[in-house]
């Protein structure tokens, strides 16, 4: 049964190549693809209509949250998606998910309701309901996981990350406007507690350092918010 409840510090690395194959080297005997292997995920985050949470979020708070609806692949009406409830409070990341069909998840994000009244579910209708968050940005990206001895240790490498602001729906493909700078992939680490030590070498060998990169925040800032301006200026050019 999957995990529908996380608590853990997660780290964020932009690679180049050559760093990418020195950590891929340093993973084995460590690390291996977990079963879903090589994915295409994608995600609907919801804000509010002046994108309150993002600006929020790009503000570097002590506390922040997010909600999106994330599927892996194309799914059809009753495919498994996760309506996702995201918090992060002092540097350590609060997740929590409901798994449900993706007509069940369309419906409830649409107007709060589904049979049931599990923890997960009430908080995502208080969220809904002080927030009235609606669609704004689809993000996909191809991603492979490792997963290692070290419990609660996850690895994630992400490429061909794209966004639209437009055609906000499950069932539509994976098209959209690169954003991850040329020739990089995304790196997350994902740990429960603190990065094993043959992990601490891989990344100081290298000169792998956390870089500031969220998918979501650089869509807004980089093209969502200056879109709006030059629409205030009747300058627009987004398609």
């Amino acid at each position: 049964m999957a995990q529908n409840t996380f608590e853990r510090i997660e780290e964020k690395y932009l690679l180049s190549p050559a760093q990418l194959g020195a950590v891929h080297d340093g993973l084995t005997g460590h690390m291996h693809p977990d079963p879903f292997g090589r994915s295409t995920v994608s995600s609907i985050y919801y804000d509010t209509e002046d994108y309150r949470l993002i600006r929020t979020s790009l503000e570097k708070p002590d506390y922040k949250e997010k909600l999106r609806l994330r599927w892996y692949g194309t799914p059809s009406a009753d495919s498994t998606v996760f309506v996702e409830l995201k918090k992060k409070f002092d540097g350590v990341v609060y997740k929590r998910r409901a798994q449900l069909t993706a007509a069940e998840a369309e419906a409830f994000l649409t107007d709060g309701k589904l049979e049931g009244d599990a923890q997960v579910l009430r908080e995502i209708r208080y969220f809904m309901s002080l927030y009235r968050p609606v669609p704004r940005v689809l993000l996909s990206y191809r991603r492979i996981a490792y997963t290692g001895a070290e419990q609660g240790l996850r690895i994630t490498f992400d490429d061909s990350v794209r966004f639209r602001a437009g055609m906000l729906r499950l069932n539509a493909s994976s098209w959209g406007r690169e954003i991850l700078p040329p020739g990089q992939t995304l790196m997350e680490v994902k740990a429960s507690g603190a990065m094993p030590l043959w992990l601490c070498r891989v990344l100081g060998k290298n000169e792998i350092y956390p870089a500031s990169f969220s998918k979501y925040g650089t869509s807004y800032r980089d093209y969502i918010y200056p879109e709006a301006t030059r629409i205030e200026k009747g300058e627009s050019s987004y398609a």
